[in-house]
């Protein structure tokens, strides 16, 4: 390869420089994304002939015949040293490329991670569903390890996962765990939630709800005496229950709006920012702690009162975006221009710091 670029030491380069991921594009040198930012490295551009080879060496017949047929794979794998790594394959012009992310080998606490402390509380609950929200690369994944790790290291039970792919591998503490990873183990969420319930689960784990049929599943586990906990890809709890009910055919929806309201604990939809100095990332979070108002709402699917509830339920814990973004502000650790841009009311914020000329 012109570039003199191995797999191995592209991995050793991304632990070296703290990287969250790994891209390789065709007509680019390698970019690695260092706290949020794309940073390039000073090499030739990759050809799309060096970056198909990267993807395709060392997959499976398996693999190929899915990235054949999904036009996209996902897997991850473990390197002896520098740890796990997951790698997203997909298709651009017709050839193959690839983002990898650094997978985390320590899973940090609550504190370092910014999480509020109600999370904890919710990981205590006997069943249930409690719903992790965000965007792509928000720290959803982290959230649920964080909180798969509390129940690990403090109840006695059986966890089951499912994820697309494992990125963190849990020990058995006090609880049994087993994950299982989707196209190696399971053939879908779906499938494999369907068989998780005859394997005699306590908590379920499921890295992503993508579809109507895995949010059925995951209801009527949580409904059955299950803990479910599940990432969801939502902007906002108001966005999420719409968007979970709004999977479901009309005739379905009642049903689906009272299983809700029943079974739901709670949720957190976050996002990462950065911070004012550009070296780092800090989390601001939406949280909803179910409760008798917040389930007489859902029960009338008047998804928009929620917000008000958010706002009403700050003595419990519960917080709006803009609470917690107007909190990291006041603290000097986002900028007025990040607090802004990812503000649900943003005039809301020009009038109360006096900066609506700006």
């Amino acid at each position: 390869m012109s570039n003199h670029f191995t797999l191995e030491r592209l991995l050793y380069s991304a632990r070296h420089y703290q990287a969250s991921d790994i891209h390789l594009i065709a007509g680019l040198p390698p970019a690695w994304r260092v706290n949020g930012e794309i940073m390039l490295a000073e090499a030739e551009p990759f050809t799309a002939a060096e970056v198909a080879e990267f993807a395709l060496e060392g997959l499976t017949a398996e693999q190929k015949a899915v990235l054949d047929r999904e036009m996209a794979l996902c897997y991850s794998f473990a390197h002896e040293e520098l740890g796990r790594f997951r790698v997203s394959i997909y298709l651009r012009n017709g050839s193959p490329e690839l983002a990898i992310r650094a997978c985390t080998s320590v899973l940090r606490t609550r504190k370092e991670l910014g999480l509020p402390s109600e999370l904890d509380e919710l990981t205590t609950r006997p069943s249930g569903l409690i719903l992790i929200t965000g965007a792509t690369g928000s720290g959803k994944t982290t959230t649920l390890n964080y909180m798969i790790d509390q129940i690990n290291s403090s109840r006695r039970c059986k966890i089951i996962m499912i994820e697309d792919p494992i990125e963190y591998v849990h020990d058995h503490k006090m609880a049994l765990v087993v994950q299982q990873e989707l196209y190696t183990d399971v053939p879908n969420f779906n499938a494999g939630l369907l068989h998780i319930l005859r394997q005699d689960p306590d908590v379920i784990g499921i890295g992503e709800m993508r579809n109507h049929d895995t949010i059925a599943t995951a209801l009527t586990a949580a409904e059955t005496g299950h803990l479910v906990i599940a990432t969801l890809h939502t902007s906002s709890i108001v966005n999420t229950v719409e968007r979970i009910v709004g999977v479901f055919p009309a005739e379905q929806q009642p049903q689906v709006i009272l299983q809700l309201a029943n079974s739901l604990q709670g949720i957190l939809s976050q996002q990462l920012l950065p911070t004012v100095d550009r070296r780092g990332r800090v989390l601001a979070c939406e949280l909803l702690m179910v409760d008798g108002a917040s389930r007489n709402v859902m029960r009338e699917a008047e998804w928009h009162k929620l917000y008000t509830q958010l706002e009403l339920g700050s003595k419990h814990g519960m917080c709006t975006m803009d609470s917690s973004l107007a909190r990291l502000y006041e603290q000097g650790r986002i900028s007025y221009d990040t607090l802004l841009s990812h503000a649900t009311y943003p005039d809301t914020f020009r009038q109360k710091y006096n900066r609506s000329n700006l």
